[in-house]
């Protein structure tokens, strides 16, 4: 079982990319913004850069004891070809990394991924969760699903979810969010019957606060957001910051047979993924975009990373 002597670290980072797109047309989607002609005048070398700054920010994730991901969930990717430049031809291509990703309805084409090694995450199965809609709701991300066994020789199961914005206001596009962590809780139900002391985690943008309705109903489900009072070491109080105030709506929860295996959940705010905000004082993220002005940075939201105690089994 996962037990509570330190034989090994598992880090598990969550991030949204802030529009990691290639610079390719899909005609089955609304990505002409992020084209060389397009309004963010999205150039090969813009996109390399931030390819190679994507695998810089993960790469710093591992900290000190220079322990690599094992487990990053990533929102706001758009498609296998930057999945495999990211992992196969970016700073990471020496790591071994593989991936899994979504290929959801999302109108701009958007999507979700989980990279992981093999070596820590031996896959056994994966699969992507449909939203329904509900009314004014749009098409959004699927939510996906991935299992496979761990040093322990236990099972990890692993969600990864980017729900609807606050676009339109956080009232009314709050039944959307509540859709989606609907979903969610079924797929966590459905393990548990199963298996009541499933491990799982689900980790990802849900464009809500830990105090918001949607994590609140997830957490009656069994579920803890461990990242709830996560902090930088550099200051951050958020992986966002809004009007001057940090915030986080990217969050870490894990089931209750999951807590005592967390060493540690912050928010990854190294100097370098950090600039003065000159217009309210402090730090803030340094994106990569504002509005259409181009900044050259990482992305508009930091990494969150927990860290969790593994011992291999004894059987």
């Amino acid at each position: 079982m996962l037990g509570l002597l330190l034989a090994g670290l598992l880090t598990f980072v969550e991030l949204n990319c802030e529009n990691l797109f290639d610079c390719v047309h899909d005609s089955l989607k609304q990505d002409e913004e992020f084209l060389p002609e397009g309004s963010y005048h999205w150039t090969r070398s813009r996109y390399w850069l931030k390819v190679n700054h994507i695998a810089q920010e993960l790469a710093a994730c591992g900290g000190p004891e220079m322990q690599m991901p094992g487990l990053i969930a990533l929102c706001e990717v758009e498609n296998d070809s930057v999945l495999t430049d990211l992992t196969r031809r970016s700073l990471l291509r020496k790591m071994g990394y593989e991936y899994l990703m979504t290929h959801s309805p999302d109108a701009r084409g958007i999507d979700v991924a989980l990279v992981y090694k093999p070596q820590t995450f031996v896959l056994v199965r994966s699969y992507a969760l449909r939203v329904p809609l509900v009314k004014h709701m749009r098409p959004t991300r699927d939510i996906l699903y991935a299992s496979g066994r761990i040093i322990s020789g236990d099972t990890l199961h692993v969600f990864v979810v980017h729900a609807p914005s606050r676009l339109g206001g956080e009232v009314a596009s709050r039944p959307f969010r509540m859709q989606v962590a609907k979903i969610l809780c079924l797929a966590i139900d459905s393990l548990k019957a199963l298996n009541a002391d499933a491990r799982i985690i689900v980790a990802g943008d849900f464009n809500d606060y830990a105090s918001g309705k949607s994590l609140s109903f997830i957490c009656t489900h069994g579920m803890t957001d461990v990242s709830a009072q996560a902090l930088g070491r550099n200051g951050a109080k958020g992986t966002y910051r809004y009007h001057g105030e940090w915030g986080s709506l990217d969050h870490i929860l894990v089931s209750n047979s999951l807590l005592k295996a967390v060493a540690e959940c912050y928010v990854a705010d190294e100097p370098f993924l950090l600039e003065d905000d000159e217009k309210y004082g402090g730090k803030k993220p340094r994106r990569n975009y504002l509005g259409p002005k181009y900044l050259g940075g990482f992305s508009d939201h930091l990494p969150l990373v927990a860290k969790f105690r593994i011992t291999a089994s004894e059987e």
